[in-house]
This record gives structure tokens, C-alpha cells and sequence, in this order.
């Protein structure tokens, strides 16, 4: 079973992601800032970080900076899931090591779990070959 800590700050749509996630077979840590979900990446260990872009404080693009240079937490994979359509923090995102970008607004929470889902399997496969 993989965990996902998801860092994202708007409550309703944390609890939908929590529900859609654990329903799906993920454990679900969640975060509703950057600090906590800096601090949760270290204890959790999550297999994955959700991370929006527009959080308070410290933005997603900031939390990817933070945890760049620190070997066990840059390991762990992490995906944007925003609402922020921005070609410039894209490109910051992807040159900070996030593996995708994915506008929330484009996708049911189904398909971001199917997302996932295929995520874990291309992983997988990655692994065997």
C-alpha cells in the first residue's frame, strides 16, 4: 500500500483528495501548508507528495527549493496538482525535480487518482526492467 502526503491548503478539497485517495487503497498523510507538509515528509516517508502551488507562505515552488538539496527527500517523488496554469512555474517545477504537472480543473478527482494509480505501475514496471 503506498502513502501519499498530499499538501494542499483549501479544506474542502484536501477532505475530497483524503476520501478519493483512501477509497482507492493509498494511505493519505495530509498537509494544509508547506511547513507542515516539510515536516511531514520527514517523518511519514511518503512513496509520493501531492503538492499545489498556491499555498500560504511558502509556495509549492519554494517547498520544491527546500527539499532539492536534501538527499532522503528529494528522492521522493513529487507531482503538482494545481490550479495555477503558469508556463514559467512549470518550467521551475519541472527543473526542481517534480515528475508532472497536473491542473486540477482538467481532471475528476477520479482521473488524478487514476493518474496516480498509473504513476505507481510505471514505478513498478521501472523497477523489474
Amino acid at each position: 500500500m503506498y502513502k501519499i502526503l498530499i499538501i494542499e491548503d483549501e479544506k474542502l478539497l484536501s477532505d475530497m483528495y483524503e476520501d478519493k485517495f483512501s477509497q482507492s487503497g493509498f494511505l493519505t498523510v495530509m498537509a494544509n501548508s508547506a511547513e507542515q507538509g516539510f515536516e511531514l515528509l520527514k517523518k511519514e516517508k511518503p512513496d509520493l507528495v501531492l503538492l499545489d502551488i498556491l499555498l500560504p507562505q511558502e509556495n509549492g515552488i519554494q517547498f520544491l527549493k527546500r527539499i532539492k538539496d536534501i538527499p532522503e527527500l528529494s528522492k521522493v517523488p513529487v507531482i503538482i496538482f494545481s490550479n495555477y496554469d503558469d508556463p514559467e512555474t512549470k518550467k521551475k517545477a519541472f527543473n526542481l525535480g517534480a515528475r508532472d504537472y497536473l491542473i486540477k480543473t482538467n481532471f475528476t478527482p477520479t482521473e488524478i487518482v487514476g493518474k496516480i494509480q498509473n504513476f505507481f505501475k510505471k514505478l513498478e514496471l521501472d523497477k523489474v526492467s
